[in-house]
């Protein structure tokens, strides 16, 4: 093989170039006009195949050429575009738009703005607290928070009071034990349960209007304790009922479909047994819904299946963190505001009055926004998580309200579903029309913020009332003229002017009626 191969390449060169010589000597002879010699056969072969890989390489030439000028045809279009579209760009720079702040553009990315609007907000705060703090000094005194309290250390009213309230609680709890068992008819019981309910309202306010050892703010959480008791044990009546009318009706058992699903632990068993009516009728479930954060009783409350230890930390951590900035900004801050507006509301200086007012808002509403998360989020999680009840649901986005009627219902989740099942949606079912529910579901807010407020202080002014009952034209006058941000605005400005006005109202009586003499 070998061989073979190194004869066959000398002997290939030899023919390619009598092939050449022979073309070179085929010209001379056609130039000088003589007639080529007869050639051999071996030649005509060797030319046949020259010419076949000449012929061969032109046509690959030729279609390579073909090829370029077709890539050259069709790219020349996208480069007149481009070309053409360049021009278009340098000829042409405005195009149909709308300004980013124009309502058209459907610009919503105000991210910088709302930074920009919170430094200024704590700037302007800083300049206040400093202001605050060169005119009056250091007032914070955690020693004279207790004397809120207690005007006697050894003398403890306002507990005193809240402990007694067990009573109640288990008169409501006998009472069922005797209706689920028949012993005393539905009539009977339900006359039981309004006096036992009327009594929960009635003997704490007499006690802090008899007692003078009990403080305002002693008077404050002991009726608030009170008023969550009532709640709580409508709804505890009104549940129960339910329960004996669905047994009258033979369904002997209310399992947990009627109030919520099965929560599974990781090992697959439920972290709470069935309950059906009467045997939720025990001291261990009444106790269990008097602490849990809800105003609305049911059966069997969805729980979750562990107690977060870090979340648990937190939610305390916030707690008592926030509790000592809102003493702090109270004493350092809303009480000086308040005893510097006394004197322009006793000569009636309306200008003076307005400046104080306006003065008294940013604290006001401050230490508003601090205590709503303190207690909603902070408090009731806390409970919640050490109790394992799982609905969390205490707050939605109020601070999105376009209406007053939508903050009302968002702000404070407990009590808007108990007014919702226990008090709104009966009077629909009665035939009560729609206004007028709403009407009546403010009106006995405005009974319980009048209840709170004017029975610790002992005089009844009735501007927490006449407040509440003002955000009913307030709700019509909204809704009907005022959409999206107007109305919005229309609701903070209702919440950062409305309470300092109640405030001042109340405290310029309270003064007036105890210190007016020595003033």
């Amino acid at each position: 093989m070998s061989e073979t191969a190194e004869t066959r390449g000398p002997v290939t060169r030899r023919r390619r170039t009598t092939s050449t010589s022979t073309s070179t000597k085929q010209t001379k002879r056609q130039d000088a006009g003589e007639k080529p010699p007869p050639c051999s056969a071996k030649e005509k072969a060797a030319d046949k195949v020259q010419k076949h890989a000449n012929n061969n390489g032109n046509v690959e030439k030729e279609m390579g050429k073909s090829t370029q000028q077709q890539q050259q045809l069709a790219n020349s279009p996208k480069k007149q575009r481009s070309a053409v579209e360049d021009i278009n760009e340098k000829l042409r720079c405005h195009n149909l738009q709308e300004s980013l702040l124009s309502s058209a553009s459907g610009y919503s990315n105000y991210r910088g703005i709302l930074n920009w609007c919170v430094v200024m907000l704590v700037l302007s705060n800083a300049r206040l607290f400093l202001e605050n703090i060169i005119k009056y000094g250091i007032l914070v005194d955690p020693i004279q928070v207790v004397s809120l309290f207690l005007k006697d250390p050894y003398s403890w009213p306002a507990a005193c009071l809240i402990i007694v309230s067990n009573v109640f609680i288990l008169a409501a709890l006998y009472i069922e034990r005797r209706l689920a068992v028949g012993t005393i008819s539905e009539t009977t019981g339900l006359i039981l349960h309004l006096f036992n309910l009327t009594s929960l309202l009635i003997f704490p306010s007499a006690s802090v209007l008899t007692v003078t050892s009990i403080t305002p703010v002693g008077g404050v959480l002991s009726l608030g304790t009170y008023t969550v008791l009532f709640l709580k044990l409508y709804s505890y009546m009104d549940s129960n009922k339910w329960c004996r009318e669905i047994r009258q009706a033979k369904a002997k058992r209310m399992t947990r479909s009627y109030s919520c699903p099965i929560v599974a632990q990781s090992n697959g068993s439920a972290v709470n047994t069935n309950v059906s009516y009467p045997g939720n009728l025990t001291h261990r479930d009444m106790y269990y819904f008097i602490f849990a954060p809800t105003l609305c009783y049911q059966l069997n409350f969805p729980r979750s299946p562990r107690i977060r230890k870090r979340f648990l930390i937190r939610r305390l951590f916030e707690m008592l963190f926030l509790m000592q900035l809102l003493v702090g900004l109270i004493q350092q801050w809303m009480v000086p505001s308040v005893q510097n507006s006394m004197k322009p509301f006793q000569d009636m200086d309306f200008s003076r009055m307005v400046e104080r007012l306006l003065k008294l808002a940013v604290p006001n509403h401050l230490i508003w926004l601090i205590f709503f998360y303190w207690f909603f989020h902070s408090s009731l999680n806390f409970v919640a998580e050490l109790l394992q009840f799982g609905d969390r649901e205490f707050y939605r986005d109020w601070w999105n309200s376009e209406t007053v009627t939508y903050f009302w219902a968002n702000w404070n989740i407990p009590v808007h579903k108990w007014c919702l099942r226990h008090f709104y949606k009966p009077m629909l079912r009665k035939g009560v029309n729609k206004f007028l529910a709403q009407t009546a579901v403010f009106l006995a807010s405005a009974f319980f913020h009048e209840y709170l407020v004017s029975v610790p202080l002992k005089m009844f002014r009735l501007w927490a009332f006449m407040g509440m009952m003002a955000q009913v034209p307030l709700a019509l006058f909204v809704s009907r003229f005022l959409n999206g941000n107007y109305g919005n605005a229309a609701v903070w400005i209702s919440l950062i002017i409305g309470q300092p006005i109640a405030v001042l109202m109340y405290v310029h009586d309270y003064y007036v009626i105890h210190y007016g003499s020595t003033t």
